[in-house]
């Protein structure tokens, strides 16, 4: 018979050796969980020093409280996995009701379309040609009378009543663009609807101006959604400012509001835009929050903006925000932008750029719904990947880099820029600011050490391109900063270019560090993510200055390397910063922005697929067309702006402007070079960015890679071996597959995702990590002793063990095999490892 502590109802039972239960009592319970929100996994010596410094424990054996706690952890993960269905549940259930709304919306635009078809069939059977001279005339003037309504429409009436026309006007209009037919309406390609989607993404088709429309499930109550969009300069990253001239409350509880907006122009070639909105805020009859806005151009009896200097007048027509509460939390968001962004004002080259829904969709719609799902990710998950490490900081340091950079591209006059005078070439624009404002934003720090600036200078430049897509180019810049970056002028931006900057083309004398990207945060869905540039061991001499060998340190923030999304800027922004690298750091941004103005995006093809070698290495396979891509790869054109700010004293500004604008030519010309280089020859024999001798091609060693594997160890690396799918099966390999090279001191030259993510690394920065570095001594020793076992078997087996990141993480991993890689000459060509199980410690 086993012995039992008399306990009182309520405990939770045990289970004796013998079979039998008893009852812990509330006190030894609450003692238990007391633990337990400690430390959920004791110790043997953590759990026998429960038992004596808890009294009401000693009856317990240390065997018994370890199963109460396998116990206990059991029941919470149980606990946490019905929370994620419950959760899984809801999104489900609130994307079922959209979609079949979405079915319903679609159905009726299909049986609108059927209804004008027949009707316009039928007319046109039955309409007689007019041939006579005045019927044609009068046809005509017809035609012209209507043109000039339409364009001239009576001016629209600002008092107070009026202004609650126009607002319930607004609503209306709004909300048969998001819910009904107004606009037709096509689908985004590669928006695919789910519960962790972004949504449903379409574009408008043959309507006044560009439009898109997206719905989606945003983890956020109504209140706190339209609080966040309605701050659009906080996540619209192309928004300077929005004033808010007037507010007025109607009598059905809602809010009129007179705004004055102004956006950013996304290169140097056209003028910035701004609108005179009324934004109507008003609660429905089904309880959803709705928040629409349109121009008021044309109003009298009333507030007006006129015109402004530098800036375009635009015109939104009825767009906004319908935000319905979600059955379990959260809320359901229909979103519509609609503007006429005055394309006539822009050179042709550009005007695809604002005809094109493809472009609005992505750099406003789009950017709404991320944006909130970010916030509610970091609210429902505070401690989790990417932007939940200190979110708000990071995402106010990625809005103050765009923003720099935006302020760079436009040099408006109110901000302080004045234009200088040019050599005789107009290709690089040169714009200086002393005003304090823009000095205090400057004032870079060197070691800990003030700068003495007190200017600024930006110089700046638009190319057009063809036939190189953005995303290969951007990723280019990003990952072989040593193509177009002077690593004198990178020291020197760092020192506030402190002193003569006049010969800093110069010969280059010293040494010069190595790039490493540190990664920092990310979004959740990798359309933008955030690193730290470390330029190590810089040294540079010079007779009128020495600068000791240091570290640089560049924040960087890089958005729009997915080849595969339709539309998207590309940008790569920069900005040296102080290594202790503050929240509150100053920073003075410069970089590139590559913007797509193909007129084709608006009508994508469903056949468009990723080329995954494209996106792997910047090679042969990286200026590879695929599916539909391929057959206009000759005809695609996008617009790059580059911007460069560089902090001086005012009395250097002659040198630093010859210096700038020297510096800026000489980037162009490597871009022109690169892109060249990237652009698929139409002779074939030229054709992409060849890479240094004897470097294969991703897909090539792929290859390489799983024939070795076969050879060696008698099995399939890969399940399937498909010439176009292998190295995508190997990319996404779940363990971890590193390649070094045959050299004295190997370092690693290829790695797949989990092999990037184990070293918390990237392809470029894998290039500078050597074998050794990521062992212990223990494994060093290992390693050496068995290095000529591979060279000799060709391949090896190693029991678990423990390896380090490249940021000093510890990873354990249960197994390493590694094999001789031979080429086609049945040559060595490296070593490859595979790490399976691997988990950081």
């Amino acid at each position: 018979m086993a012995v039992t502590s008399s306990c009182k109802d309520g405990g939770m039972k045990m289970q004796m050796d013998n079979g039998k239960y008893v009852r812990y009592t509330p006190e030894q319970v609450e003692a238990l969980e007391r633990l337990y929100h400690e430390c959920p996994k004791p110790s043997s010596m953590r759990r026998q020093q429960l038992i004596r410094e808890c009294p009401i424990l000693s009856n317990i054996e240390p065997k018994q409280i370890k199963v109460w706690f396998q116990n206990r952890r059991c029941r919470e993960k149980q606990r946490k996995e019905a929370s994620r269905l419950q959760t899984v549940n809801r999104k489900l259930t609130a994307m079922n009701k959209l979609l079949m709304e979405e079915n319903d919306r679609l159905q009726k635009q299909v049986s609108q379309l059927v209804y004008e078809n027949t009707y316009f069939r039928q007319h046109t059977q039955n309409a007689t040609l007019a041939t006579t001279d005045t019927s044609c005339e009068s046809v005509v003037t017809s035609g012209q009378h209507h043109l000039t309504a339409q364009q001239h429409p009576p001016p629209r009436d600002a008092s107070p009543a009026g202004l609650l026309s126009i607002a319930q006007e607004t609503l209306a209009e709004f909300l048969s663009k998001a819910t009904g037919t107004a606009v037709e309406w096509v689908q985004l390609p590669g928006m695919k609807p789910g519960p962790d989607s972004i949504g449903i993404v379409a574009i408008s088709h043959g309507c006044t101006g560009v439009a898109a429309r997206a719905c989606g499930l945003v983890g956020l109550d109504p209140t706190r959604v339209a609080e966040i969009l309605k701050d659009r300069p906080s996540w619209f990253r192309n928004c300077r400012s929005v004033d808010v001239a007037n507010v007025m409350s109607t009598g059905n509880g809602g809010t009129i509001e007179l705004l004055y907006m102004q956006l950013y122009a996304p290169t140097t070639l056209a003028p910035a835009r701004d609108f005179w909105l009324l934004r109507y805020t008003s609660v429905l009859e089904d309880g959803s929050l709705v928040v629409c806005e349109r121009s008021l151009n044309n109003t009298q009896n009333g507030p007006s903006m006129p015109p402004v200097q530098n800036f375009v007048r635009a015109e939104m027509l009825p767009s906004g925000y319908l935000i319905r509460p979600c059955e379990g939390g959260g809320s359901i968001l229909h979103i519509v932008d609609h503007m006429d962004l005055e394309p006539w004002s822009v050179p042709e080259v550009l005007r695809p750029l604002y005809e094109s829904s493809t472009i609005l969709a992505q750099k406003t719609t789009m950017a709404a719904l991320r944006n909130l799902r970010q916030i509610s990710q970091e609210v429902s998950q505070p401690n989790s990947a990417g932007w939940g490490r200190r979110p708000a900081a990071l995402r106010a340091l990625s809005q103050r880099l765009s923003k720099g950079f935006n302020e760079a591209v436009n040099g408006f006059t109110d901000e302080g820029w004045s234009v200088l005078e040019s050599d005789g070439v107009d290709d690089v624009t040169l714009l200086v600011n002393s005003s304090p404002g823009k000095m205090m934003s400057a004032n870079l720090y060197t070691d800990g050490v003030p700068s003495m600036s007190t200017a600024v200078l930006c110089a700046k430049a638009s190319m057009l391109l063809q036939n190189v897509p953005p995303a290969i180019l951007l990723r280019f810049l990003r990952e072989h900063r040593s193509e177009w970056a002077d690593r004198s002028i990178d020291a020197y931006s760092a020192a506030a270019v402190k002193a003569g900057p006049c010969n800093m083309l110069g010969p280059r004398v010293g040494s010069f560090g190595d790039n490493v990207i540190l990664p920092l945060a990310h979004t959740i869905e990798h359309e933008e993510f955030m690193e730290v540039i470390k330029i190590e061991n810089l040294g540079h001499y010079r007779e009128d200055m020495i600068m000791p060998a240091a570290d640089i340190f560049l924040l960087q923030l890089c958005s729009g390397v997915d080849e595969n999304a339709v539309g998207t800027c590309s940008e790569l922004v920069f900005a040296p910063i102080d290594a202790s690298f503050s929240d509150d750091a100053p920073i003075l941004p410069s970089g590139f922005r590559i913007i797509p103005l193909d007129s084709r995006m608006d009508t994508p093809s469903p056949n468009r697929t990723l080329d995954l070698a494209s996106a792997l290495e910047v090679g042969p396979a990286g200026s590879r067309a695929s599916g539909d891509n391929a057959g206009h790869s000759g005809n695609t054109k996008s617009v790059m702006t580059i911007a460069f700010q560089f902090a001086f004293e005012i009395h250097l500004q002659e040198n630093v402007a010859s210096m700038a604008r020297q510096y800026v030519r000489s980037i162009i010309a490597s871009v022109q070079r690169v892109a060249l280089a990237l652009s698929p020859s139409r002779f074939g024999s030229h054709a992409g960015f060849r890479p240094p001798p004897g470097t294969p091609q991703a897909q090539t060693l792929a290859g390489w890679i799983c024939q070795s594997y076969r050879c060696y160890l008698g099995g399939e690396l890969l399940k399937t071996e498909g010439s176009e799918s292998i190295l995508k099966s190997l990319w996404h390999h779940p363990d971890a597959i590193l390649c070094c090279s045959l050299k004295a001191m190997p370092i690693f030259t290829f790695g797949n995702q989990a092999g990037l993510d184990m070293l918390e690394t990237t392809l470029v920065a894998l290039q500078d990590i050597t074998l050794e570095k990521i062992f212990d001594d223990n494994g060093r020793k290992t390693l050496c002793s068995e290095f000529p076992q591979i060279m000799q078997q060709g391949f090896m087996c190693h029991q678990g063990g423990i390896c380090m990141s490249s940021m000093g993480r510890p990873i354990s991993y249960e197994r390493a095999v590694a094999w001789k890689v031979l080429n086609e000459e049945e040559t060595a060509h490296c070593i490859c490892f595979m790490f399976i199980n691997w988990s950081f410690v």
